[in-house]
């Protein structure tokens, strides 16, 4: 009896020995486990919102490009258009630009042909002598419409700028270039000189 009394007892939870992960362990384990996954799922949604927005952006650049690309061509197009069209203009208005003027050569034509056509006559002598006198003036009106006016020579002095010396005398009565005849006259537009004056001109004699 005393010998049963003297065993020790044995420990009643052999397996918390062999097992050292109590239940608050577990706990913890499943808290952090959970954290995880939690963390995980948050990420996944990060990177899906990510992607759907470069997804996004990607769809509005493609819109935009497609939007400048067009008005790119559009604009070249119209510069086409444009640089055709005055071209066109340029053209027609080279064409038709001395439209009246060529009209009112045309009148003073008809009267050349008129004095041309009474030469047979008795008085064609007069007639023709009145009718070129008439076509004269009639060029001479036209060309100061035009704003052609002929050099005015009766100053004498010769001026290179205005006057061509198509021939020169020696003389004893000048002691600078001066206008001897007119030759040829000579015309400005608009103060800027279309032809200039044929002249003969009279230059100081050399000394011997």
């Amino acid at each position: 009896m005393s010998e049963q009394n003297n065993e020790q007892p044995k420990p009643q939870n052999e397996t918390s020995k062999k097992n050292p992960i109590n239940q608050n362990d577990e706990m913890e384990i499943e808290y952090l486990s959970a954290a995880s996954e939690d963390d995980d799922r948050i990420q996944e949604k990060k990177q899906s919102g990510l992607i759907k927005k470069l997804k996004k952006d990607v769809e509005d650049l493609t819109v935009k490009n497609a939007k400048i690309r067009e008005d790119y061509l559009m604009q070249m197009a119209d510069k086409e258009n444009l640089r055709k069209r005055l071209e066109k203009e340029k053209k027609e208005y080279f064409q038709f630009a001395l439209g009246e003027l060529i009209k009112e050569f045309i009148v003073i034509l008809d009267n050349l042909e008129r004095a041309l056509a009474s030469a047979g006559t008795p008085e064609a002598e007069k007639s023709l002598k009145e009718g070129v006198e008439l076509i004269m003036k009639q060029f001479q009106d036209l060309l100061a419409r035009q704003g052609v006016t002929p050099i005015d020579v009766s100053d004498k002095r010769f001026n290179p700028h205005i006057h061509q010396a198509f021939m020169t005398e020696e003389s004893d009565d000048v002691d600078e270039m001066l206008i001897k005849e007119e030759l040829q006259k000579g015309y400005k537009i608009h103060d800027r000189l279309l032809r200039p004056t044929m002249v003969k001109v009279a230059v100081p004699k050399k000394e011997n």
